[in-house]
């Protein structure tokens, strides 16, 4: 194979749908504690569940009580980051995931007169990411591992977020977090499907199957 087409080898997941969920360092610690033994979508449900109850009651009564949203998703949810994910319905987490996060983002942004450009760029960044795991995935494309880490997770971003709302000066920081996203995120990925322009990046997965 030429020089330039080599990808060095990147492991690849018992199922997409672990690469989806996009998990951070927190979350994937979080499981590798249980060591997979906790099935990934019941707790996820219940994350879900129990961020929604915390925002509706944040905004009827107590908007710090919301701010806590990420870290009981996070303790919800996160110990199920190390499981296979190879049960019938676990397709379904990435999407609750999904949920969890734009929707906090989304509240934390409204309730802070967050500028409605900024909060569509912050969106705008998460959302291409997690398009660009779709298309790598559909091309046996993966991620480096670092890539997960860099962009905080779904759980690190929430934190983040959650923590700038107590804090203050929240369209400022939506705004930085919005600039580092996307300069990591198009950085990561056009150097990457440049560097694998097809039939190179899948021999060279392939090489790492084997």
């Amino acid at each position: 194979m030429p020089e330039h087409l080599t990808v060095h080898p990147v492991p690849v997941p018992r199922s997409p749908v672990i690469l989806y969920r996009d998990d951070g360092g927190l979350a994937k610690a979080m499981g590798a504690v249980v060591a997979g033994q906790l099935p990934p979508l019941p707790p996820a449900v219940a994350g879900a569940f129990v961020s929604a109850v915390l925002l509706a009651v944040g905004v009827a009564a107590s908007p710090a009580l919301a701010m806590f949203t990420p870290v009981v998703a996070l303790l919800l949810i996160g110990p199920g980051s190390s499981h296979p994910h190879d049960g019938r319905l676990d397709w379904l987490v990435p999407p609750i995931l999904r949920l969890v996060e734009y929707g906090f983002v989304v509240a934390v942004g409204f309730a802070r007169s967050v500028p409605a450009p900024l909060l569509f760029a912050l969106l705008g960044a998460v959302l291409f990411h997690h398009y660009d795991l779709v298309q790598r995935m559909r091309q046996r494309v993966y991620p480096p591992s670092w890539l997960a880490n860099a962009g905080l997770g779904w759980e690190g971003r929430t934190l983040l977020v959650g923590l700038v709302a107590l804090v203050g000066a929240v369209p400022f920081w939506y705004g930085v977090l919005a600039v580092y996203l996307w300069g990591l995120f198009i950085w990561e990925s056009v150097t990457c499907w440049m560097a694998a322009p097809g039939s190179g990046t899948r021999t060279g997965l392939a090489g790492a199957d084997e």
